[in-house]
């Protein structure tokens, strides 16, 4: 399994939100490049960026800060946050970024989830974010129709590999993943599935990891010192 230290980006600063609420936001540095940089030295990989300017208002504010977080860094990085075309996804493209995340625009267009499999292959990923059992939209202000289920399948059939499922109601309080949820989503979809929201120690990993799930995301216990990268030979579990 992949550990991938999550970098939210708002107004250039690397910050976590509460619950995915933009009036619980913690700023934890004013140098996102330097914090990917330093998740290198530790033996990362791979790491999740998000724009949360774009993922709330749509458009890619922080689109050539990310570009130089993957050029100064070198790591595998996935994009997501206000990417809602397959011109945004090429722009991203064009500057280095090897996996973009579809969230609002596959909740809301299954066919374009179709066209971005066709496009992009397995660069393009499908971010389900749930909250009250229902998929969460434009920066988690808005709920659409669909289940979990419903989006799962769709990108599925779509031709999506990579599902990136966060459960809002366990993002940034480091009370541990909901590993039912991962498990069942493990069984269930031959994509691969990447975990995110309550992540908390290197058991969460660990039990994570055993469950036969492609990723795993880390994010607060990151920057608070409660999971010390260097200690997850190499990102991999």
């Amino acid at each position: 399994m992949i550990v991938f230290p999550a970098i939210d980006i708002y107004e250039g600063r690397a910050v976590r939100l509460l619950y995915g609420d933009y009036g619980k936001m913690t700023v934890y540095s004013d140098n996102p490049v330097g914090v990917a940089c330093e998740m290198r030295s530790c033996g990362m990989t791979h790491i999740h960026i998000v724009d949360l300017e774009g993922a709330r208002d749509g458009g890619s504010p922080n689109m050539e800060l990310i570009a130089e977080i993957k050029r100064k860094s070198g790591l595998f990085c996935e994009v997501g946050g206000g990417i809602r075309t397959a011109e945004t996804a090429k722009k991203y493209f064009e500057r280095g970024i090897d996996r973009v995340i579809f969230g609002t625009a596959a909740a809301t267009d299954p066919g374009f989830m179709k066209a971005a499999a066709e496009l992009f292959g397995e660069k393009a990923a499908v971010g389900a974010d749930v909250r009250d059992g229902r998929i969460a939209i434009r920066g988690w202000r808005g709920l659409s129709d669909l289940s979990l289920h419903d989006l799962a399948s769709s990108a599925q059939e779509a031709g999506i590999k990579t599902l990136i499922c966060t459960d809002i109601s366990r993002d940034g309080d480091m009370r541990g993943a909901n590993r039912r949820l991962y498990a069942e989503l493990s069984r269930k979809y031959g994509m691969n599935i990447v975990a995110s929201g309550g992540v908390s120690s290197v058991g969460d990993l660990s039990e994570l990891s055993s469950l036969g799930i492609y990723g795993a995301i880390v994010g607060r216990a990151y920057y608070e010192g409660k999971i010390d990268l260097r200690e997850l030979s190499g990102g991999v579990l």
